[in-house]
């Protein structure tokens, strides 16, 4: 299996490639990558190439690999950011199930204000996961904005499946609901912080456009529930292999 790697696309310059550094240091000293030896090199929007690595801070582009690794729909995850470090695994985990992007907000239970520093990582685990999980592109992570900003955005936005997760209210399951009306249109998932959404906060993202659904009868921790909702959305749309023995 070759390694790949996601360069900046301003610097590919076809047929050669410019690498930065640290990207020289993980082929050569981590992966032990020899002169000539390959790897895919991605854009992070969608295209890859077979690459041979180069004498220098360059690599040659042998030829475009077309293949098709993504969700037939873009899905966007609205997070409330989780305290500590539980963000990390979230940004992880979702990349390697197939989001689109991600959209951090601050709701009325949100105990952490992240730095710069923090953004600039969670995008860093982001380009990671893609490429572990061999993505053809690399998630947006959005800035954090409000819970309320959000709100404002998905009313303006075109018409789109808007689906926020709740224990605490009635709500119909989830799977059935993306089984029964599925569609190949943008989708956004909605999870709450610690302790869940506020009751103003939940009546808010009705009047918006949000549907309420339910990830089950049990109490999810804020960092399980978006990876169960995806995990559901990403069974409900991916489409089946075909049946070898009816060939």
């Amino acid at each position: 299996m070759l390694q790949r790697l996601v360069v900046d696309p301003a610097k590919i310059h076809p047929p050669t490639i410019q690498l930065t550094p640290e990207q020289q240091h993980y082929l050569t000293r981590v992966l032990r990558l020899q002169i000539g030896d390959r790897f895919i090199a991605m854009n992070g929007q969608g295209e890859s190439w077979l690459t041979i690595l180069d004498d220098g801070p360059t690599a040659t582009l042998v030829h475009p690999i077309n293949t098709q690794t993504e969700l037939p729909i873009a899905v966007t995850l609205v997070m409330a950011l989780p305290k500590g470090n539980g963000f990390d695994e979230v940004v992880r985990q979702a990349t390697e199930l197939g989001v689109s992007q991600i959209q951090p907000v601050i709701s009325d239970r949100t105990l952490l204000n992240p730095s710069p520093q923090k953004l600039e990582r969670w995008r860093r685990i982001a380009q990671e996961a893609a490429e572990q999980s061999e993505r053809q592109i690399v998630p947006a992570l959005l800035d954090p904005i409000t819970f309320v900003d959000h709100l404002h955005q998905i009313q303006s936005s075109q018409p789109h499946r808007s689906y926020l997760c709740t224990p605490r209210r009635a709500a119909p399951a989830l799977l059935p609901l993306l089984t029964q009306t599925w569609q190949a249109q943008p989708l956004t998932i909605a999870i709450g912080p610690e302790g869940g959404w506020t009751d103003p906060e939940l009546d808010q993202a009705i009047a918006a456009g949000y549907a309420l659904v339910s990830l089950g009868d049990r109490i999810l921790r804020a960092v399980t529930a978006p990876i169960v909702a995806l995990a559901l959305i990403a069974a409900s749309c991916e489409p089946e292999p075909p049946d070898e023995s009816e060939t």
